[in-house]
């Protein structure tokens, strides 16, 4: 597993929760970038509602991650792009739940999704 070093500067304002400010690979042997993972499920159909595609989103990206041999622990750089900003405090009880204590490096923006029934759109960047 790649050697992590977080850097939270106390000269900056500190994260809201659940993320680091700045993530330093020192060593690692393989850089995964997942593409945007949306609420899709293998079939195409996507969950109702914005929390189950959260969910669903989160599948996705734990999915490729796993087809590398990865998990959770190995994200580095998670970015989450939302339709609406009142799905914020939803977004972070999910993502908190799925990584646990590992506190990536993390971006949310508020967005316009290429399809519509897409409520939040994934990607992320993982090493080992």
């Amino acid at each position: 597993m790649a050697h992590i070093a977080i850097h939270n500067p106390a000269t900056v304002h500190p994260p809201a929760g659940g993320y680091s400010m700045g993530l330093e690979l020192t060593q690692h042997r393989r850089l995964l970038f997942i593409s945007g993972q949306v609420p899709e499920k293998a079939d195409g159909t996507v969950p109702e509602g914005f929390e189950a595609q959260c969910e669903q989103a989160w599948r996705n990206v734990i999915e490729v991650l796993a087809a590398a041999g990865l998990g959770v622990g190995h994200l580095v750089k998670v970015t989450t792009f939302l339709t609406d900003r009142t799905q914020v405090v939803t977004n972070r009880t999910i993502r908190r739940a799925v990584l646990g204590d590992h506190q990536p490096a993390l971006t949310v923006v508020v967005v316009e999704t290429v399809d519509s029934k897409w409520l939040l759109e994934i990607e992320a960047i993982a090493a080992e």
